[in-house]
């Protein structure tokens, strides 16, 4: 079989499941790292806890690779909201933001510039149905901005921002901060268009929680101060007892503490699936399934408020029925799993969703009917 074929068939996940933007159910590849580290640790031999210990080091190389940096850029975390508190805390200036953005980002941005004592400020913008385009964000510069902080896709319109038009309405002098949440694993991008990339692998990458990561160039290394650094994002390596070292000329200086051995070796085998298979091949097998929830929606006359220009779409497909609960009722019932917030109805298949779960939906929606027109 070719590499995608291979990819498609490690989809165990129960018919029926379109909610992939909430929760990835663990690929057969990250049960297995689990199992055998998990071993490895019940005996406590040296060389077992070695062979774990090196799970961190396996993860920050296969998301560097997958990022197109040196390994040393990247830290791992124990999410995308840890990864987040890294790169704003440090920073100074005006930080741009949608004040509808997930509150990964609305939050950390508050609580990062309360604590700032001046040095941060936030500049909340509203742009039309959440979508930060390149204009929104142009509107909102002036000499103060140092960063732009923004979900490569949000989570409620299900729109894509243009990483490349955001890097060139920011120019050179201002960072471009980006959660991939919603998209890493899912989506083939530009990630050298962003200074900070920060992400996990709970979702679209199949590795199960705890398995966040956070890339910082050199030039955000040189703008967001590590001052959340611990023990082990020092110049000194091992533990630097009876001293208080500068932080690592990487992106090192923001660890805090070794990883989670357990969620990096999920992580690192995740990532090493996702770039035997290539993100271009999943993209577009995950839009040809985003294209058959399209048709299912308009065959039905629901209506749909997420893009559907393949540019500006990611794997969410957001419905506007009449009455999202009761469709959503209709669809739980039914064993379809989405999730319903918002007075919208947001569908996730991804690469592996079979025609089985398709036509599970197709039928669901079809004895909804009641739910879905005033």
């Amino acid at each position: 079989m070719s590499a995608i074929d291979d990819y498609l068939v490690s989809f165990h996940e129960d018919p029926g499941y379109l909610n992939w933007a909430a929760f990835g159910p663990m690929s057969p590849a990250a049960r297995a790292a689990l199992a055998t580290d998990a071993d490895l640790l019940a005996t406590g031999r040296p060389e077992g806890i070695a062979e774990v210990g090196r799970r961190g080091p396996e993860a920050r190389a296969e998301i560097a690779a997958l990022v197109g940096s040196a390994p040393d850029d990247v830290t791992l975390h124990a999410s995308t909201s840890h990864g987040l508190q890294h790169a704003l805390a440090g920073l100074d200036g005006t930080v741009v933001a949608s004040s509808a953005e997930f509150p990964s980002i609305t939050i950390t941005l508050a609580r990062a510039a309360d604590a700032s004592h001046g040095r941060l400020a936030p500049r909340w913008i509203m742009p039309v149905g959440g979508r930060v385009t390149a204009d929104a964000v142009r509107a909102a510069l002036d000499p103060a901005v140092t960063a732009l902080v923004v979900s490569h896709v949000d989570f409620r319109s299900g729109y894509r921002a243009d990483l490349a038009a955001l890097r060139e309405v920011l120019g050179p002098d201002r960072l471009l901060i980006i959660d991939t949440a919603q998209s890493f694993g899912a989506i083939d991008a530009d990630w050298s268009l962003a200074d900070v990339v920060v992400g996990h692998g709970y979702k679209w990458l199949r590795a199960g929680r705890g398995t966040g990561f956070a890339r910082f160039t050199a030039r955000a290394r040189e703008r967001i101060r590590p001052v959340l650094s611990g023990f082990t994002g020092t110049v000194v390596p091992g533990l630097p007892a009876d001293e208080v070292p500068d932080p690592a000329p990487s992106g090192q200086a923001y660890a805090v503490s070794p990883p989670d051995s357990f969620a990096a070796g999920r992580l690192a085998v995740a990532a090493a699936e996702l770039r035997a298979v290539g993100a271009r091949s999943v993209m577009e097998r995950l839009s040809h399934n985003v294209d058959a929830v399209l048709e299912i929606a308009d065959r039905h006359r629901i209506p749909v408020t997420s893009p559907r220009s393949a540019a500006e779409r990611a794997g969410l497909v957001m419905l506007a029925p009449a009455d999202p609960e009761g469709f959503g009722g209709v669809l739980a019932a039914a064993g379809v799993r989405v999730t319903v917030r918002s007075g919208a109805v947001r569908v996730a298949p991804h690469a592996g969703t079979t025609p089985e779960t398709l036509a599970l939906f197709d039928d669901a929606v079809a004895g909804a009917g009641e739910f879905i027109a005033p």
